[in-house]
């Protein structure tokens, strides 16, 4: 871990805003994309650098808007790894999300969000604040082999399910579902019917499949050579240096997921769950009726 002084820590406009606290990750997940050397880092991943001026850049710029707006985090690097425990950043740079009135939409695998479901309830009850959870894999086995420094599903679903009893609303990221590991009806569906018991808003899914690139692929690899031999000769041989790695079951998964999502009224495109959770209340409604 060390710490940088920031030049400026919103990115983005138009009535949504993106912020990024910390660049890097000490979740361990196989797959993570974040990881690929287009995002250029000059570190170690797991050497996560602190914007240890995030809060003050926050209020200087939260003080000078305006117009209300939705502020996302965790795109980049989860808001909850574990040196938020120590540090704060998260929590103080909420705190200002919420003296100004403004709305959030964080994204995390990490029940360390429950230690500021007060903030979270202060700001859904000002403006609107969405929880954004991952859930990849229902086997806890598997899971702590995909995503070893972090939460398994089922305590991500136990968040999931505190922040329906406050009345905070929810959306589930569905992915990556990775080729000939966890992409079968069985996992999908257990996450599914986990998602409707629990009353997500939506779910967000790009495909049945992953994305590889330089500095991600190389390190994905070297997990399934740890943990599934062979496995990699397989990839190589089916997808060679593709970008995108759909799984050979895709339409299936993808017309169960539809389907599911309709039936239980959960919004099932990308282009739903980004457009309710980038607006705040009043907005959104507008959009809606002018849509309509």
């Amino acid at each position: 871990m060390h710490f940088v002084d920031a030049k400026g820590i919103l990115t983005g406009g138009k009535g949504h805003f993106g912020m990024n606290i910390y660049r890097g990750c000490s979740h361990g997940c196989i797959y993570c994309d974040s990881r690929s050397k287009c995002y250029q880092f000059t570190h170690a991943f797991e050497d996560i650098e602190v914007k240890r001026n995030a809060p003050d850049l926050l209020e200087q710029a939260l003080k000078s808007k305006r117009q209300k707006a939705m502020i996302g985090t965790g795109s980049m690097s989860d808001p909850y790894m574990h040196c938020e425990e120590q540090l704060g950043l998260t929590r103080k740079c909420l705190e200002i999300i919420s003296k100004y009135g403004f709305g959030a939409a964080i994204q995390t695998k990490s029940d360390r969000i429950l230690r500021d479901i007060d903030l979270l309830e202060e700001i859904n009850r000002k403006a609107k604040c969405v929880v954004q959870m991952t859930l990849t894999t229902w086997d806890d086995q598997l899971c702590g082999i995909l995503e070893p420094n972090v939460c398994n599903t089922r305590r991500r679903v136990e968040v999931l399910e505190e922040m329906r009893k406050r009345g905070i609303p929810t959306v589930v990221w569905l992915s990556p579902v990775l080729p000939f590991i966890n992409d079968t009806p069985e996992n999908i569906r257990a996450i599914l019917e986990a998602c409707a018991e629990t009353q997500v808003k939506g779910i967000i899914c790009f495909g049945m499949g992953l994305t590889l690139r330089e500095g991600d692929r190389e390190y994905y690899y070297a997990a399934l050579d740890r943990h599934f031999p062979g496995l990699k000769e397989k990839y190589i041989r089916t997808y060679g240096n593709a970008y995108e790695v759909p799984s050979p079951r895709s339409r299936e998964l993808m017309n169960l997921f539809r389907s599911f999502c309709r039936e239980h009224g959960i919004m099932c495109t990308p282009e739903e769950c980004f457009g309710y959770m980038s607006v705040l209340p009043d907005r959104y409604q507008q959009i809606t009726f002018l849509d309509e």
